[in-house]
């Protein structure tokens, strides 16, 4: 065979290996790629687990690489902080941006719309992979916030007599109203579903819970079933738009107060001290480092529960308890104000006292808010850690006075704060506070770090 015949036969096989070996999206600049072989990229090295493979590289290559399946190229993200840390991060900036514009023109400002868009955004990149952009009047974002509100009211135990007097249920359209919202709700719910699946079929969507079971070869997802997909996704945004907010909100209200000016300052020395020289912006969302915003976090959530009575629970066997005896299917309800606030527990329980959480406190369960048990909120650790970082940011770029308006001064009573006391979540009255920036140069310098950080989870 000629020297010409083998370099040509050469050069076509490097040109089929070369185009046997193209991935779908060319290599993404400034990401670690894993190494791989031709044809087959990482499929050889990643086996038959591939989740169990990409930990076990993650530690060597960091939390997010890109790899090769073969001619199709992925981007893998394998920590918790990576998936979800940069959201909290991008939505307490756009907050801190958006208030801290508000204070330059000394407006008093209500953090109830700003915390209800963090939360929903939160939620809805989880669940969908992406998030509203828009003011906080925007028009979807108060859709979505208003009928979860009213729907959460219809929940209540205490809201709804038709479940007990059935005679009531004879009331001319007594169901209208709740009819509305689930076909409001079913609205929006397809939106969402529909721009992940366009985001699917375009190779653009991000790791969300809802994508991962569609894109699941092994899940094969009947229409029923996605239906039941897309319920179980925005039941975790009603979720965080239950509770989180109206817990930040009142935290706000609490530190407004005069007795709030006291532990600002404690908490902003303490903070100071945990975090020197600025660094706190961005170190309080690796870790809950500094104890008195813990303990600030824990009280928080003591004294406002929130969640005052719990979802009705029903036995499902016979429970004997200190000589009675509850048959099998007897509802059960937890009060959590009540526990929460149980003298034998806690000492004046009627005083908002973070201190109660320092050295020398109470081991076992801290407060009930969250639940206990089996039926407790499997998304604890997810809310223990955005409100340590909001209430940390919070404290770090503002001081946080009463409104000037006396009239529109939040109320500082765990029950009569809220608009509707017989809904399942308090629902804060409308209130004000005025924000301060402490440094405007520094929240900038802050902000802008954070953007630059996040802008490829603003989406």
């Amino acid at each position: 065979m000629s020297v010409a015949l083998l370099g040509f036969v050469g050069l076509v096989v490097l040109v089929v290996i070369k185009l046997l070996n193209s991935t779908d999206i060319p290599k993404i600049n400034g990401l670690v790629e894993l190494p791989g072989i031709p044809i087959f990229g990482n499929l050889l090295q990643l086996g038959s687990s591939h989740a169990n493979a990409c930990r076990v590289l993650a530690a060597r290559y960091g939390p997010i690489f890109q790899l090769r399946l073969g001619n199709r190229r992925f981007v893998y993200v394998n920590s918790f902080d990576a998936t979800y840390l940069p959201s909290i991060d991008l939505e307490t900036t756009t907050n801190a941006k958006d208030i801290q514009a508000m204070s330059k023109e000394g407006m008093d400002v209500d953090p109830t719309l700003y915390f209800q868009r963090s939360s929903l955004n939160m939620a809805l990149r989880v669940s969908y992979g992406f998030r509203l952009k828009g003011a906080v009047t925007d028009e979807r974002i108060r859709e979505v916030v208003d009928v979860e509100r009213e729907l959460s009211l219809l929940r209540g135990i205490a809201h709804c007599w038709q479940d007990y007097i059935p005679i009531m249920r004879l009331w001319p359209g007594y169901r209208t109203h709740a009819i509305r919202l689930r076909d409001r709700r079913d609205s929006y719910l397809g939106q969402f579903f529909k721009q992940l699946k366009h985001r699917v079929s375009a190779g653009t969507d991000v790791p969300s819970i809802t994508g991962n079971m569609m894109k699941d070869p092994e899940a094969k997802l009947s229409d029923g079933k996605l239906y039941e997909v897309k319920t179980v996704s925005l039941s975790m945004v009603a979720a965080g738009l239950d509770t989180l907010p109206s817990n930040i909100n009142m935290a706000i209200a609490y530190l407004s107060s005069a007795h709030g000016q006291e532990i600002q300052q404690r908490a902003f020395n303490e903070l100071q001290k945990v975090y020197p020289d600025g660094s706190g912006w961005r170190e309080c969302l690796q870790a809950e480092h500094c104890e008195y915003l813990m303990a600030l976090v824990k009280e928080n959530l003591r004294y406002w529960s929130t969640f005052n009575l719990s979802i009705p629970r029903v036995g499902i066997k016979a429970i004997e308890y200190k000589g009675v005896t509850f048959p099998a299917d007897t509802p059960f309800v937890m009060n959590v104000f009540a526990a929460n606030h149980d003298d034998s527990r806690f000492e004046k329980p009627e005083a908002f006292n973070p201190e109660r959480y320092l050295a020398g406190a109470k081991t076992g369960l801290q407060h009930l808010s969250y639940g206990a048990g089996s039926r407790a909120c499997p998304g604890d650790h997810l809310a223990n850690r955005q409100l340590y970082v909001i209430l940390t940011r919070l404290i770090l770029a503002f001081r946080i006075h009463e409104a000037a308006d006396s009239k529109m001064r939040p109320v500082l009573d765990p029950i009569a704060c809220s608009s509707v006391t017989t809904g399942m979540v308090t629902q804060p009255n409308p209130f004000k506070v005025r924000f301060v920036a402490r440094d405007e140069h520094q929240l900038a310098a802050w902000v802008q770090d954070s953007v630059q950080r996040t802008a490829a989870f603003d989406i």
